[in-house]
Parts: C-alpha cells; sequence; structure tokens
C-alpha cells in the first residue's frame, strides 16, 4: 500500500501471482475436497482457505483472493465449465444474433461467495499483509466468451471485433459497467487493492490495443474511483510492450505489472517514473532455480529496485514450481540492501 502511494520502500514488497496454486499440497487437499474448480472458487470456506494457505507458508506481503477471472460471465448467466486439462468452457457468442442474448446485468447474488470468502479472510489475515481483489479486463473477458474457450492468438474475437465492432462492443460495454460493480463489492468486502488482469492485450495491434484494452480498462478505473476515489488499482496489460506508456498515461493506475519480456530502460524511463511497477521475474527461472534463479532475481532488483517496485513473478506461478525454489527467491529479495 505504501508503494501503490507513492512511497518507494528500502526492500520491496513481494507476493506472486497464482500464489494460492497447485504447487502446494495443501491446495491440492482443499481442490480434491471441493471436487471442481468453480466448486473451490465458490465455497467461501475453501476459498478463503487456499488464499490463506500461501501468507501461512512464505508470509507474503499481500493475499489474493482466490477465484477466477469468468465469474462475471458465470453471474451473467452464461454457461461456465472447467474441463479437467481443458480449461474453461463456454457457450460462444461467435454471432451479432448471439451477442443480442447477452443479460446487461449481472446477477450479484451469484458472486456472494466471493465476498464472503474476502470477508473471512480479511478477518484472518494480519492488517499489515494487503488483501487484493480482482477482475478480467473487458478485453481478455471476452476473448473467452466470443470463442467459449482459451485460444492461442485469440483471432475469434478479433475478428469479430473488426468484422462487427458495434455488436463487440456491447460485450464490452456490458463487461466494464458489471466489472466496476463487481470490484466495488469487493473493496465492501475488504480488498484494499485491486487488479485488472488484461492477460490477452499483447494479442492486440496499437489502434485496437488503444480500443479495446486501454479505453475498457479507463472506464472501469474511472467508475471505481467514482464511488471510492483513493481506490488503490494495478493494471496488467501482458504482453504490451511498447504501448505501457500509453496505457499507463490514459487509465490512471497507480500501479503496472510487467512481464518477464519487458524492456528495463523504457520502463525506468517511461513507466516508472510515473507509476509504481509490479513484476517480472520469470516464471520458469523460479523452476530453474540455483544459480540461475538468483541471476534472474537480481536483475529484476537492479533494473527496477532504485524506484518504486512490487516484487512479482512475470506471470502465474507454475504447477511444478518446487517449494525450495520460492523460499530461495523471497530470502533473495528479503536481503536486498536499497
Amino acid at each position: 500500500m505504501e508503494v501503490l502511494s507513492g512511497r518507494r520502500q528500502p526492500v520491496p514488497p513481494i507476493w506472486m501471482m497464482r500464489q494460492a496454486g497447485r504447487y502446494l499440497p495443501e491446495y491440492r487437499e482443499v481442490r480434491a475436497k471441493a471436487g471442481g474448480f468453480l466448486e473451490l472458487c465458490f465455497t467461501p470456506e475453501f476459498a478463503a482457505e487456499v488464499t490463506l494457505q500461501p501468507i501461512r507458508r512464505f508470509n507474503f506481503d499481500a493475499a489474493i483472493i482466490f477465484s477466477d477471472i469468468l465469474v462475471i460471465p458465470y453471474a451473467l448467466g452464461r454457461s461456465v465449465r472447467f474441463e479437467v486439462g481443458e480449461g474453461p468452457r463456454l457457450d460462444p457468442l461467435d454471432t451479432r444474433e448471439k451477442v443480442e442474448t447477452l443479460a446487461q446485468r449481472a446477477d450479484f447474488s451469484k458472486l456472494e461467495p466471493v465476498y464472503e470468502a474476502l470477508r473471512r479472510v480479511r478477518r484472518e489475515l494480519d492488517a499489515r499483509i494487503a488483501l487484493i481483489g480482482f477482475c478480467g479486463a473487458p478485453w481478455t473477458v471476452a476473448t473467452y466468451m466470443v470463442a467459449g474457450q482459451g485460444t492461442p492468438d485469440q483471432a475469434l474475437a478479433r475478428m469479430m471485433a473488426y468484422r462487427h465492432p458495434d455488436a463487440f462492443s456491447k460485450i464490452i460495454d456490458v463487461l466494464v459497467a458489471n466489472s466496476i460493480q463487481y470490484l466495488l463489492g469487493q473493496l465492501k468486502a475488504g480488498a484494499d487493492v485491486l487488479q485488472i488482469f488484461d492477460t490477452w492485450a499483447g494479442a492486440l495491434p496499437p489502434r485496437q490495443f488503444e480500443r479495446w484494452s486501454i479505453e475498457p480498462t479507463r472506464r472501469i478505473v474511472e467508475g471505481v474511483r467514482k464511488v471510492v476515489p483513493d481506490a488503490k488499482i494495478i493494471g496488467f496489460p501482458r504482453g504490451a510492450g511498447a504501448l505501457l506508456p500509453a496505457y499507463v498515461s490514459a487509465t490512471g493506475v497507480d500501479a503496472v505489472s510487467i512481464d518477464w519480456a519487458a524492456e528495463p530502460s523504457l520502463i525506468r524511463e517511461r513507466v516508472q517514473s510515473r507509476v509504481a511497477i509490479q513484476g517480472n521475474l520469470d516464471p520458469l527461472a523460479l523452476i530453474a532455480g540455483g544459480a540461475a534463479l538468483d541471476q534472474a532475481v537480481d536483475d529484476v532488483l537492479a533494473n527496477y529496485a532504485d524506484g518504486r517496485l512490487i516484487f512479482n513473478l512475470g506471470h502465474g506461478i507454475q504447477p511444478e514450481t518446487p517449494i525450495t525454489h520460492v523460499e530461495q527467491m523471497l530470502k533473495r529479495v528479503r536481503a536486498y540492501k536499497g
């Protein structure tokens, strides 16, 4: 919270995207009890427990509520299911006619379990540890809604945006309006910080990036801050690269997450000079461990720790990551003398 408020810390605070997950045996135990993935997300007792597990084990500086970016389509009445080994499956909105069937307002009672999980975590969490709520950015959520599943290049959503921009705009507008309400509900339930995950932003060329990534995110930030003026918000337009400065300028986020391929001098000079940054250790370096991990951690610190930095990965931790490597990373970051 200090970093997001403009105050650099001598030792960067640290957490990991997907820190509650399959690399932890205690997570796998709870997941087995819950059954399906959505059952885990929508059972407050289980969701709160897996959110707290990495805090107990590693004492991270932030907890992120265990949920998924596709809960908004679910609350909009779309069929959302998770196939083992296959990922999410939705009923595709791949024609203008199907887009007309999309509800305008989510049934937020379906998301009450997420709010309850947040309340439970906030009660149990040390006051010094930040609690992060999140949503998927409209562009990224729309890619799943249009295609009905994840795709390698988001071609179906990109094609709809080119061919039928009015229909695609309807999906985006619905996601913007409902994401604002969802995030406000998370703040009310105890979240300190919000993150907007635009996982597939890097698939868009500059003009489309401005229209479908930057502009919807700007509207969400503006909508949240109309109600909570001092809301702290982190954006993550993964793969945005040289488009990051424009994203920061237009959206009004307090910080931006960067992936491991980000060019350090561009980030320092044109991004970190304006907002805090979060990242950007390669998750594969965390799997590799040893001297390679030490060097990768040192590179992140050398590149960004002179400014406002929240140490994190460049994307989510992988299931095969050894726990000892997480401990190695934590020890090295917390030994930093900046």
